[in-house]
């Protein structure tokens, strides 16, 4: 996406490149905890109906294809299955899950799915799942129900997923802030992990934007990390957990599907290299796919009192980190810093204008360590004390 304005700098949407999207075969994809959970399924079904384990199973997958998963465990009375987790070499916190599934038969030739110990509930909406079941996502639920079905055909059975350890693994992840306790999500799309997909970021970001929205909602407080996340909520007290969305490099993305939920405005939270990027026009700020306007530093010390020498050693430096030293060390950091904190509102606001409806934005830089707002276009934000 590329769009030019008299009002500010070109706004660029950059694709994410093919290796940040699928890394070269030499790393290995895995399977999700939906296609393991279906894996796990069928073997069971194969025990209550054969009264036999199968060693490997072979499942349908979305695109068609049947793929095989070893069965680690199972034991009778009733039905119940084992396969452990590989997501390949995707650094995911539910690798090495025993997704373990029983399998049990009931009258109605119904195949109902129910969540066992270590699988979330669902206790928020906005997650197109009814609030109180099981955190487990469309897909893995047709998934499952097909596989089963391959054994059973029009039988009825009920399936119950377990993940030992999973209340311990959600932690890592978001579900508590979007409204699911107790457990980990079955989630996938495809039933594949593609290794350090960031694609499934941008996916979190949008849906995290969709929760807000449905639990009412009204303003999105974005930040780039963990850090510029404490950040944002120790700014933003009264504000719901829900509403704090780290979108890493998608701001875009977060503005996209907050216009498209009629949110009324956005907060950002940033370091001094992503407010950089995203002055200059850059709203999806992956290292491949966009650099740090240097120059626009330089013009930014420029205006506001730096020497020549300074000007050249910012506009020739590396990162923005320098900028920021030179900046403090000079005292412009006070006056630098608010400037670039307007632009970037400047161009989130027409960025999300030009989706369909101009949201008001609001911006805080703060400091490395995450710990004061150096400077923001709310200036009672400001915690950051020039020494």
């Amino acid at each position: 996406m590329s769009r030019a304005s008299d009002d500010g700098p070109q706004l660029r949407e950059p694709d994410l490149p093919r290796t940040a999207k699928v890394r070269p075969k030499a790393l290995r994809t895995g399977f999700t905890t939906g296609a393991c959970s279906a894996a796990a399924a069928k073997a069971a079904a194969e025990l209550m109906v054969t009264g036999h384990l199968p060693a490997v199973v072979d499942i349908p997958f979305p695109d068609g294809r049947h793929r095989r998963f070893q069965v680690d465990s199972g034991s009778a009375d009733p039905a119940t299955a084992v396969v452990v987790k590989d997501a390949g070499d995707d650094p995911d916190v539910t690798h090495g899950a025993r997704l373990t599934v029983t399998v049990t038969a009931r009258g109605d030739g119904q195949v109902v799915l129910h969540g066992g110990e270590g699988v979330g509930v669902v206790t928020k909406p906005g997650l197109g799942l009814e609030v109180g079941g099981p955190a487990i996502n469309p897909v893995p639920r047709e998934m499952i129900t097909a596989a089963v079905r391959e054994v059973i055909g029009d039988r009825g059975a009920d399936v119950t997923i377990t993940v030992p350890g999973g209340e311990k693994m959600a932690y890592k992840t978001t579900n508590r802030r979007l409204g699911i306790y107790g457990g980990i999500s079955i989630l996938g799309t495809t039933g594949i992990v593609r290794p350090f997909s960031t694609a499934s970021w941008r996916s979190s970001v949008e849906q995290a934007i969709s929760v807000l929205a449905a639990q009412g909602g009204r303003t999105a407080v974005l930040s780039t990390g963990g850090r510029t996340e404490k950040a944002a909520m120790r700014l933003l007290p009264d504000e719901p957990e829900v509403a704090f969305v780290e979108v890493g490099d998608f701001t875009g993305a977060a503005l996209r599907r907050a216009v498209e939920h009629g949110l009324d405005g956005v907060v950002f939270v940033g370091m001094i290299g992503k407010l950089t990027k995203l002055a200059s026009g850059v709203v999806m700020t992956h290292y491949t796919r966009s650099k740090v306007d240097t120059a626009l530093l330089g013009r930014l010390t420029a205006e506001f009192g730096g020497d020549p020498a300074q000007v050249a050693e910012i506009e020739q430096a590396a990162t923005a980190r320098r900028a920021y030293e030179v900046w403090r060390g000079s005292g412009l950091l006070p006056a630098c810093a608010h400037r670039l904190c307007e632009l970037v509102a400047a161009v989130l606001e027409r960025f999300s204008e030009e989706c369909g409806r101009r949201l008001p934005a609001r911006v805080a830089m703060v400091d490395f360590q995450g710990e004061h707002v150096v400077a923001a276009t709310e200036a009672r934000w400001v915690t950051w004390q020039s020494r």
